[in-house]
């Protein structure tokens, strides 16, 4: 396929605007605020469950295996449906699809919130994950099909500083609404809260958001769909559930026979290419070199926060014991340093230094683990959150300058037809890489903690156990920093008014679409 081939008829014989029309680009810009509150929503709904696991056993008296489902179940069937939900919404359009999901979610999320009990919540939060699949891949596809090339800097920009928030706020936002006990009902505003949103979410899409899929008719790969949700079950199950049952051999049974069904699903799709080009998979967007390189980086980042995130929250609430808001607030200054740093990476520094900032992120991150490895172990079980601000803000800044250009970088050589599965690949890889590193957890913390502690040893045991866990995360980002070389020195990151003459759009904008290598 070609670039011309994939363009509308109106290039063929009209000249190109220079700026989009205004009434157009309003609306581009509230489907922008639509869709980042949906991809909000989900990534705080993602952590805002951990820190409300101790109100939600109180209350319900769920077991321990229960409390692991309520926060497995949610991350199984959303890494198991991305690259279907991504896929559906090239075929079947990425508006209809969001606003399924959205619709979906928010349904699930008053589910959750109205379980009657631990079975009921487990089952509610599948449903959830499940529908969070659906919505979260036509985010960065609609933003993709949408948008002119010369306005992606900036929408990518503001997606990493919405990342950045969602990555901390989660707890913040549990720990509050959880303290408040808001009209007595305790843990369950944490899912409530998602209604007045979803509800608000489903309105104004169908108004601002336009309506977009691929331009040629594609079908629904369904040996792909159980091939790929196999061989991902049985890869992430066993590493979510391996030490809540002691790692048995089936787990690793199962680990290991995950790679032959993922090598089945390559052949097949290669074979699905060649018969009818609508594989539930595009293989030939790893001949993109910057998307081959980015799901790369993508793949160890999610192993370092998927690390980073759970133990850090362990040490807070276990270790040391603070108080969940306390642990939540302590937050704060990265946060803010993410959303900052992500704001201006784009359109500011890659421009001007390419790949070198998002190396130069991952060596920030590097030196901020390094110095809180120094500060935990100066001050112990003493440490005080003033005293983690420094290291906090500086792998904030890192991480900022990471996110937002990776992003960009991962989708800009990807066709406008592919970005539903473009985007569906990027997610699910990044929730491999949180799950393997989760599994990891198992070996990195708890197993430099012995089962036996005195209660007055499992303070100092987890201040311990946390730095050794920081070494492991800056080892990991040492490899994202070589990994990085394999990304185009200058990525593809679009100005304002800067590039070639593009196309006009369907909707008045502009897109310049590349075409796949060959």
């Amino acid at each position: 396929m070609t670039s011309s081939e994939s363009l509308p008829s109106a290039a063929a014989g009209h000249a190109a605007p220079t700026e989009p029309v205004a009434p157009a680009d309003r609306r581009r810009w509230l489907a922008l605020a639509i869709v980042m509150t949906a991809a909000f929503m989900d990534l705080v709904d993602v952590t805002i469950v951990n820190i409300a696991i101790p109100s939600i056993t109180r209350d319900t008296g769920a077991s321990f295996s229960s409390i692991q489902w309520i926060t497995a179940g949610y991350a199984l069937a959303f890494a198991a449906g991305l690259i279907t939900g991504g896929r559906l919404g090239d075929i079947y359009g990425r508006k209809r699809l969001f606003l399924i999901g959205i619709g979906g979610f928010t349904i699930a999320s008053a589910l959750c919130g109205f379980a009657a009990n631990p079975e009921m919540l487990v089952a509610s939060r599948i449903l959830q994950g499940g529908m969070a699949a659906l919505m979260v891949p036509q985010v960065l596809s609609i933003v993709h099909a949408t948008f002119p090339a010369h306005e992606r800097g900036k929408v990518f920009g503001l997606f990493g500083a919405i990342v950045g928030l969602g990555a901390v706020s989660g707890p913040l936002l549990g720990a509050l609404l959880t303290e408040w006990n808001l009209f007595g009902l305790q843990w369950r505003p944490i899912f409530l809260i998602n209604l007045p949103v979803g509800i608000a979410g489903l309105i104004l899409g169908r108004r601002f958001i336009s309506e977009s899929k691929a331009p040629k008719a594609l079908r629904l790969d369904l040996v792909g769909v159980v091939l790929v949700t196999l061989g991902l079950l049985m890869l992430l199950y066993p590493l979510t559930r391996g030490r809540d049952l002691d790692w048995p051999v089936w787990g690793h049974v199962s680990m290991a026979a995950s790679l032959l069904v993922f090598a089945g699903l390559v052949a097949y799709e290669r074979q699905k290419a060649r018969k009818d080009g609508s594989p539930l998979i595009e293989l030939s967007l790893f001949q993109v070199k910057s998307f081959a390189a980015g799901v790369a980086v993508q793949l160890t980042f999610g192993i370092a926060l998927g690390i980073f995130f759970l133990v850090w929250t362990l040490y807070m609430q276990m270790g040391l014991g603070w108080s969940a808001l306390r642990a939540g607030a302590t937050g704060i200054p990265f946060s803010i340093a993410v959303s900052v740093a992500a704001g201006i990476s784009v359109q500011k520094l890659v421009p001007r230094f390419g790949r070198k900032v998002l190396q130069a992120g991952a060596l920030l991150m590097i030196a901020g683990l390094l110095l809180y490895i120094g500060e935990a172990a100066r001050y112990g079980m003493g440490i005080t959150a003033w005293q983690m601000a420094a290291p906090l803000v500086i792998m904030g800044v890192g991480m900022g300058l990471i996110v937002a250009p990776l992003t960009d970088a991962v989708l800009s050589g990807v066709p406008k037809e592919h970005s539903g599965s473009a985007s569906g690949l990027i997610n699910t890889v990044q929730q491999m890489g949180t799950a393997l590193g989760l599994g990891l957890v198992s070996v990195v913390f708890f197993g430099s903690i012995s089962d036996r502690l005195a209660p007055e040893a499992v303070g100092p045991a987890f201040v311990d156990a946390f730095q050794d866990s920081l070494w492991w995360v800056a080892g990991v980002l040492a490899v994202i920093f070589v990994v990085m070389f394999a990304l185009p020195a200058t990525p593809q990151v679009h100005l304002e008014g800067g590039g070639e003459p593009e196309a006009p759009a369907p909707d008045g904008g502009i897109f310049k679409e590349p075409a796949l290598a060959s």
